[in-house]
């Protein structure tokens, strides 16, 4: 008997917009382990679903993601209050071609994520469904449960409050190469002049411990005050393997301590300067990461 005889359509259309479901979840969270469980949570109603009654399997799926990310994103918002020193989202490994995507890589990207945090969880489910997915305002409204015109006015203040913050453009692929290997050497050497040389002016160092490992409590600003604050970890970072990675869509240094990933610090660049810096320690952050997984596009 054929193989094809026994594929599932269920199965079959859950599979090939994994990609997507996933994205949604994680822009909309910020974690890939929330994300993975509202995968799990999708599959489980869409297995339920009569599939001769689904006329879009794509649109019907990115609505139930939607909604079950828009519940858990209610949860973990209570969560993140008690969250100890500055919260960032999880560090996501993305492949070399989500930067060929110049829009799905600022929207992954930990910058545009924490502008995302500073909405409301509707405001940026219809953000992230209209201005990364080009969803129609129809669409949005079923998985919103709003009506169209709201779901325009949303999306209208959405955009502007995200407009005003967003990420400035993105660099080339060889200055993020040039850039990040000149920090990865002042790193190791704690070359205070050659991060000067990197860092922009209003540089800020933001370190994410969650409280279990040892982590900045607050954004260190300054190019100086950054300079000298990686430089006095030369001690501890020469004991670490660097290794150069894409994160987020941007570039980043992975650091292990004994086979183990100890840090995972995203650069942010414009102009050819660094502007911010995410350093994720959170070892419940980086768990994920050991099985080197990256995240591609859907289309």
């Amino acid at each position: 008997m054929n193989a094809d005889e026994h594929a599932d359509p269920a199965v079959d259309a859950f599979v090939s917009h994994r990609n997507l479901l996933f994205t949604v979840a994680y822009e909309m969270l910020g974690s890939t382990m929330d994300a993975e469980d509202v995968l799990q949570e999708t599959w489980l109603r869409w297995a339920d679903v009569d599939l001769a009654a689904v006329q879009d399997p794509r649109a019907y799926l990115v609505r139930i993601t939607t909604r079950q990310s828009l519940n858990r994103l209610r949860a973990v918002g209570r969560r993140r209050e008690s969250y100890v020193g500055p919260w960032l989202p999880e560090p996501l490994l993305t492949a070399p071609d989500v930067a060929d995507d110049v829009e799905l890589a600022e929207s992954v990207s930990t910058a545009m994520l924490l502008v995302l945090e500073t909405l409301t969880p509707t405001e940026r489910a219809v953000f992230v469904l209209r201005e990364v997915f080009d969803l129609a305002y129809d669409e949005i409204a079923d998985a919103v449960d709003k009506s169209p015109a709201a779901v325009r006015q949303i999306a209208h203040r959405a955009r502007a409050h995200v407009t005003a913050r967003r990420p400035r453009a993105r660099v080339s692929p060889a200055d993020a190469r040039r850039v990040l290997d000149a920090f990865q050497r002042a790193v190791g050497t704690g070359d205070v002049q050659g991060l000067l040389d990197i860092l922009a002016p209003d540089v800020v160092f933001i370190g994410d411990g969650g409280g279990i490992k040892q982590a900045v409590l607050r954004p260190v600003a300054g190019a100086d005050r950054v300079a000298r604050l990686l430089a006095s970890a030369e001690a501890r970072t020469a004991a670490l393997a660097m290794r150069p990675a894409e994160v987020n869509g941007c570039p980043a240094l992975v650091l292990r301590f004994d086979g183990e990933i100890d840090t995972v610090v995203t650069l942010r660049i414009d102009d050819g300067l660094v502007t911010a810096l995410y350093a994720v320690r959170n070892p419940e952050k980086l768990s994920h990461l050991r099985r080197e997984t990256a995240v591609r596009r859907w289309k």
